[in-house]
């Protein structure tokens, strides 16, 4: 008896090490591809510059329209030194951050209460389709005259994107629950609060929390389209104004840096889903 207890402890564990191996070896060829995928996509990235400038300096662009990286780079550099560049940084993210949390609660919140109602949801239904479907940008002057030009009217154009698109996907992902759990959770005395906690809400969890990535874009369009319209700050006002004076080596430069700092907040949030996602 005690020599098959040692044998049976001795396969347990060459089992227990075989899996720690293979999940070793595993662990290190997803790193080595994602340094694959990383360096691949630097390398597009140069390559892109790389044409562009030379493109610019053998005259196959316009350069007035187009401009070329060492331009937009060196505009970047001066702009950093004199300290014109991060005020406009700072304003536009402020904004989108603001719009990003507003619009991700308010989005989820009203999904909740149709879910909530059946009768309300068959109700609202029809003017959330009409509303995701007017072009937001016809909103902006009804918000400038109602709020006034300034932070509240971006606010508001930014809401009337994130919040119908949040609504529609996490209402979606309700509606997509297997049912059964939810008439097993019932038919055990479940009230309708139990069945949304228990159930609905743990299983949406992965919707939901990719609903943020979503809304970092869509947050970002509201603000720049905003500041389109109203402000005298933020980068979507140096788009303008790079557009005003005929300056387009600043608009590609804006552009440029809306790209880097949307890229920077799209990261942070993949990265709080991983966490999220693990611990559940």
């Amino acid at each position: 008896m005690m020599e098959n207890q040692r044998q049976s402890a001795k396969h347990i564990a060459t089992e227990d090490s075989l899996t720690k191996q293979v999940h070793e070896r595993f662990a290190q060829a997803k790193k080595r591809e994602t340094k694959q995928v990383r360096l691949v996509q630097l390398i597009i990235l140069l390559v892109f510059f790389a044409l562009w400038e030379v493109a610019a300096r053998l005259k196959w662009i316009d350069v007035l329209l187009f401009s070329y990286p060492t331009k937009v780079f060196k505009l970047l550099w001066d702009k950093l030194l004199d300290g014109s560049l991060l005020p406009h940084v700072g304003v536009t993210v402020v904004e989108t951050i603001i719009g990003f949390v507003l619009g991700t609660l308010f989005g989820t919140a009203l999904a909740v209460v149709i879910w909530w109602s059946p009768f309300l949801s068959r109700v609202l239904d029809p003017y959330i389709v009409v509303l995701n479907s007017m072009p937001k940008v016809a909103l902006g002057p009804l918000f400038i005259v109602g709020l006034g030009p300034g932070l509240l009217s971006i606010i508001a154009t930014t809401l009337s994107i994130t919040v119908i698109i949040t609504t529609l996907v996490v209402y979606g992902s309700f509606k997509e629950v297997d049912q059964n759990y939810v008439k097993v959770v019932s038919l055990f005395g479940g009230t309708k609060r139990t069945v949304f906690q228990k159930v609905i809400l743990p299983a949406s969890f992965p919707a939901i929390v990719s609903t943020l990535k979503v809304n970092v874009g869509l947050a970002w369009i509201g603000v720049i389209v905003g500041e389109f319209l109203v402000s005298q700050m933020g980068l979507g006002y140096l788009i303008i104004y790079g557009f005003q004076v005929f300056n387009f080596t600043l608009v590609i430069s804006t552009l440029f840096v809306i790209a880097i700092v949307a890229t920077f907040m799209y990261q942070i949030v993949s990265n709080l889903e991983k966490r999220l996602t693990k611990h559940r």
